[in-house]
């Protein structure tokens, strides 16, 4: 092989064995058949100076194609039967004397190759029976084949629609006001990615499909790019969200440097899972020196519970909007408010609510302590200049402790 093979390439190469050892032929191979090109994807031989997995050939001229086009049948027991065949270059080298050929067709009828099986010398004992045998395997070949095949689609697919995005510069990114709910003025904004309307998407499946094709940290740095932008047209803090695994590539330490700091509170979602604490604190700990806030968004609603709070220290909390959500006529979700008011204010952070929709939502949220808050009731998301000027007595707020203690406590 001189490869190692995935689980459903050795499925595959089990089947092809099946079929050479009963057909007592030389070599069974899956092809895929891409239009020009027909690709030996998998094969099973007992010659393989011979035959070689990851050939390559011109499709218009191998047998397997001959015989999709009816020109010779699907089971040749002797080449030299048929000039047709005699013609082609398998016929010559490597000198294909028997032959069987079945379509690998997929469940939407489309064509992905052929499952086929060949001697170096005649074979008058092949016939329709072992034809039918070839259909069974082939059917389940096509079976193993058809998940990659439809994940190889989807990730072109995501592919081509985001790379136009990510050379035109990456999303939109629009600014949500964040008042103190207690003076209802603004202290900062969020700033939120927007994708073209006709894909339909959140922003949180586009960046997932984003990094599900390696697109991912590109996709995140060129929103943090274009969030920084708006760092000169609007005053306070610009809140702006980022993966773990994306703060942890250089070209985010690169881009940090570039920043006002003080002015930056980077919003990690409770949702992502983070694969190595120490690192990511190591990352943050010169930045958080210099000025950097940290919050922890989505909290109530995402993968890791509390334990992003614990060992990432915030200087922010942010309270999942599915919590705030009729807060004001909840007893259970006013109780999980006022608890997670208390844990972040025992542990000197501010809380943030998000998703805040009503009056009575905001006025809740007031007496239960709530620092700041976020939603339509305070704004849509919108270009800079649709935001409030923050009058100059209103403070950016700053951390209750130093930071760097609690990265190195």
């Amino acid at each position: 092989m001189g490869r190692n093979r995935s689980d459903a390439e050795q499925q595959i190469a089990d089947l092809l064995h099946t079929a050479r050892k009963s057909l007592r032929l030389s070599v069974a191979f899956l092809s895929r058949l891409d239009g020009t090109t027909q690709h030996l994807e998998v094969v099973d031989t007992s010659a393989p100076f011979l035959f070689k997995e990851g050939y390559q050939q011109k499709q218009e001229v191998t047998l397997c194609q001959v015989i999709l086009d009816g020109k010779l049948p699907q089971v040749i027991p002797n080449l030299k039967d048929f000039p047709e065949a005699m013609k082609l270059p398998a016929a010559r080298m490597p000198r294909l004397r028997s032959y069987v050929s079945v379509p690998v067709t997929l469940s939407d009828g489309s064509l992905y190759g052929t499952f086929c099986a060949a001697g170096l010398t005649s074979d008058k004992d092949l016939t329709k029976r072992d034809k039918a045998l070839m259909d069974v395997l082939a059917s389940a070949a096509a079976v193993i084949i058809e998940p990659e095949v439809r994940s190889q689609e989807r990730r072109t697919e995501i592919s081509d629609r985001l790379g136009p995005l990510i050379e035109a510069g990456g999303p939109v990114v629009v600014l949500q006001p964040i008042v103190d709910i207690g003076t209802g003025e603004r202290v900062g904004a969020e700033a939120l990615s927007r994708f073209p309307a006709e894909w339909g998407m959140a922003p949180d499946v586009c960046f997932a499909e984003a990094h599900s094709v390696g697109l991912g940290h590109r996709l995140e740095l060129l929103a943090l790019e274009a969030a920084a932008v708006h760092l000169d047209r609007v005053g306070g803090y610009v809140a702006m969200n980022v993966s773990p695994a994306t703060l942890l590539t250089p070209e985010f330490s690169e881009l940090m440097t570039r920043m006002p700091l003080e002015r930056v509170l980077l919003e990690l979602s409770e949702h992502d899972q983070v694969e190595d604490y120490a690192a990511l604190s190591a990352t943050l700990a010169p930045f958080r020196a210099a000025g950097l806030r940290l919050a922890i968004d989505d909290v109530g609603a995402g993968f890791s519970s509390l334990r992003h709070i614990v060992v990432t220290a915030p200087d922010v909390i942010k309270i999942d909007r599915s919590i705030v959500a009729g807060l004001d006529t909840d007893p259970v979700l006013t109780k999980l408010v006022q608890s997670l008011v208390a844990f972040g204010h025992g542990c000197d952070v501010r809380v943030v609510a998000e998703g805040i929709e009503t009056a009575d939502e905001a006025t809740a949220l007031r007496a239960l302590g709530v620092d700041y808050g976020q939603g339509w009731y305070y704004g849509r998301p919108g270009p800079p200049e649709a935001l409030v000027e923050i009058a100059p007595a209103v403070a950016i707020p700053t951390p209750r402790r130093s930071r760097a203690e609690a990265l190195t406590s």
